[in-house]
This record gives C-alpha cells, sequence and structure tokens, in this order.
C-alpha cells in the first residue's frame, strides 16, 4: 500500500508529468527542468540522460515532422519522498512535407522523487499501447511504405521519424509487453526501497 500525499505534493508530482507540453512549447529550459540533473529516460527514438533529450529535442525541432501531445491524469503510488506515477498520453504528429500523420497513445512510466524538497523526475519510459497513420491530405500512395519493421503499436510514428532522418534504435515497450511488466516491477522495487 502506498503513502498518501499531501495536496501540495500530488500537484506538484502532476505538474511534472504534465509539464511534457513544455517540449511542444519549445520551452526548453522549462522541460529541462522537470528532471533531476541524473535524470534519465527512454522514449522510442531517444535513451539517456535527459539534457540529452532536452538538446535532442531542440535540434528536432523546426524540422519537417511537428507533434503535439496530450497527457492525462497521473496515477500515483507513493512512499517516503519517492513517487511511482502512470500517466496515459497522446501524440499526434504530421509530416509537412510527406502529408501523413500519426496518432499514438502511450503511457509514460515514471520515477520521481524528492530531493532538497523538490520533486523531479528521476527516471521516465515510454510504453505503446496503439497507434495507426492519418492522412490529413488524404490517402496518398507512397514507394517506401514499409511501417511493419518495427512493432504496430507505434510503426507509425518510427517510419515518420526515420523518414524526418531520426533513429529509431530498437525495439521500445509496448502494451503487456515482458519489458513494460519489467520497468512496473523495477518501479514499484525502486519504490519499495524508498521504506527501507
Amino acid at each position: 500500500m502506498t503513502e498518501e500525499l499531501l495536496a501540495a505534493d500530488r500537484q506538484a508530482i502532476a505538474d511534472l508529468t504534465t509539464g511534457w507540453i513544455h517540449r511542444d512549447r519549445e520551452d526548453w529550459d522549462a522541460l529541462a527542468n522537470l528532471f533531476h540533473d541524473d535524470a534519465t529516460l527512454t522514449i522510442l527514438w531517444f535513451s539517456g540522460p535527459a539534457g540529452d533529450f532536452v538538446d535532442g529535442s531542440r535540434r528536432m525541432s523546426g524540422g519537417p515532422l511537428r507533434s503535439k501531445h496530450f497527457i492525462g491524469t497521473p496515477v500515483v503510488e507513493a512512499a517516503g519522498g519517492r513517487a511511482f506515477v502512470e500517466t496515459n498520453a497522446m501524440l499526434v504528429a504530421d509530416h509537412r512535407e510527406l502529408g501523413i500523420g500519426v496518432t499514438v497513445h502511450n503511457r509514460f512510466l515514471d520515477r520521481i522523487d524528492r530531493r532538497d524538497g523538490v520533486w523531479r523526475i528521476a527516471r521516465r519510459d515510454s510504453v505503446y499501447d496503439m497507434g495507426g497513420f492519418t492522412y490529413p491530405y488524404g490517402i496518398r500512395p507512397t514507394d517506401d511504405l514499409d511501417p511493419l519493421r518495427h512493432p504496430r503499436e507505434y510503426a507509425a510514428l518510427a517510419y515518420l521519424l526515420e523518414r524526418s532522418g531520426h533513429q529509431v534504435p530498437g525495439t521500445c515497450p509496448t502494451r503487456f509487453s515482458k519489458r513494460e511488466r519489467e520497468i512496473v516491477e523495477e518501479g514499484h522495487a525502486w519504490l519499495r526501497g524508498a521504506r527501507a
């Protein structure tokens, strides 16, 4: 069973999870401020230190791939200055040159902790639930449309990322996958460690 959080702590954690909007707004300092200095994250196109993710996001801005995130209300489990948080999200993106878009549903699994009185994200993983193409300008054939090189949950997004010059390095966790279970188990073990 997890601890009850004060309303101010719960709001601080929610602000971190919905703070992904700073990426859409290209507010790089505010985006960086969501994370502890030693934080890491793994999403479709990036795995590593959060600071490098912010730099990579900055480099991506202004390219042909535009995106917007819709973030749900977080589900928070807390213990001793730590929280393991699951948040539903949806990414809508389109490629300006190709006239193809995508909608992807994912969940952020975050380890968030309080250090020196301040809550920040220590680790973020993204699990991909489902996704597919949208065609803002109507369906148009393309010569190289082979999205199924990746799991179908994020194949459409991977296709547009790669067409935009961004590498999708490996297999990301998907809904009910072994890796998703491992992330949840690791998060709960980390949370239990706060009680020790």
